[in-house]
């Protein structure tokens, strides 16, 4: 399992980023995705769930109405599109499968344990 983050950056507070997990080395399309944050000196914080066939979307409440997350089954990529950007938005942004690992992160009933590297945003006020 290989899960890259991308598309993070500075922006200002207001602003917008979308960004981009690119998975490779299992059947993408079978598996159900979350985004997670750990925001400087604090813990992995749960932002967004979508289910393997994308017809079904959770949020964290810090998030709704903000962020949206897609998968695009053909490209084997998760997405983040973020809008209306805080600074206690900043944070490094890590994409998750779910699934059995070494680190895992509950939702509900379900594990997810395997995980990019992140990607860095940060929004300033």
């Amino acid at each position: 399992v290989v899960l890259v983050e991308s598309g993070g950056g500075l922006v200002q507070a207001g602003g917008s980023l979308r960004l981009s997990c690119a998975a490779s080395g299992f059947t993408f399309s079978s598996y159900a995705m979350s985004w997670a944050r750990q925001a400087p000196g604090k813990g992995l914080e749960w932002v967004s769930f979508i289910d393997s066939g994308g017809g079904s979307t959770t949020y964290a409440d810090s998030v709704k109405g903000r962020f949206t997350i897609s998968i695009d089954n053909a490209k084997n990529t998760l997405y983040l599109q973020m809008n209306s950007l805080k600074p206690e938005d900043t944070a490094v942004y890590y994409c998750a499968k779910e699934g059995r690992g070494t680190m895992e992160f509950t939702l509900g009933w379900r594990k997810f344990g395997s995980w990019g590297q992140g990607t860095q945003v940060t929004v300033s006020s």
